[in-house]
């Protein structure tokens, strides 16, 4: 990946809304990797660091709660912003950002998603 590329985990258990975000993402010159599952996540987060992760929160195997709790509870992983994309409602936006063990995550998307939304997110977060 060229130099000053920033890198983007994608974690999403749905396949085609996994390619969505990898395409629109890349379109706009940001590298990915991506995770079907938060099993999947902490895996590729143990090879490399991303600059962002946009993580669903309805996953079989581990759930996108658990991966966020991980994520912000480990000193190497918690400085990683992390945008929480659901269809999920915003009961749930209250509820994770209520959460006094954690804090609550820097961007929060609900589905379906627009591609300008995620983009504008993701460079706001990321400069």
């Amino acid at each position: 990946m060229p130099d000053g590329q920033k890198t983007i985990l994608v974690v999403d258990d749905d396949p085609d809304a996994r390619d969505f975000f990898i395409t629109v993402l890349e379109d706009h010159g940001y590298a990915t990797v991506s995770a079907r599952d938060g099993n999947a996540a902490l895996q590729q987060l143990e090879k490399s660091l991303p600059d962002l992760v946009t993580l669903d929160i309805t996953m079989p195997e581990k759930s996108g709660v658990g991966v966020y709790r991980k994520l912000k509870e480990t000193d190497e992983y918690k400085g990683i912003p992390v945008v929480i994309i659901t269809g999920v409602s915003d009961d749930f936006k209250q509820f994770i950002s209520s959460r006094r063990q954690v804090p609550p995550p820097e961007g929060y998307l609900s589905k379906p998603v627009e591609p300008q939304d995620l983009v504008a997110k993701v460079e706001a977060l990321l400069g």
